[in-house]
């Protein structure tokens, strides 16, 4: 519990940080289980949201229960190599 509130303690995280995560540049024919495998290992995952019809393919929401894994994901997974696509991650 202790490490929990110093890291949450007195940090102040940019109003643009957000759970809720938007991906781009995703292979067309990822799985959600591959999806909480490369964003599950930042923290616990609510929700992924992949989409499926012709405008959305290649992209992607994940929600995150808590934000600053929200933002540690972001730091890590931008510019992440998938299948020979570059993941854009953003809030």
């Amino acid at each position: 519990m202790a490490a929990i509130s110093l890291r949450k303690g007195n940090t102040r995280l940019p109003p643009e940080v957000n759970r809720v995560l938007y991906v781009r540049n995703l292979p067309f024919n990822i799985s959600s289980e591959e999806m909480y495998d490369i964003f599950g290992k930042y923290g616990a995952i609510r929700q992924i949201r992949i989409g499926t019809n012709k405008d959305t393919r290649g992209t992607a929401f994940v929600v995150y229960e808590d934000i600053y894994d929200a933002k540690t994901a972001v730091d890590h997974l931008s510019g992440f190599n998938v299948a020979n696509r570059y993941l854009i991650v953003l809030y």
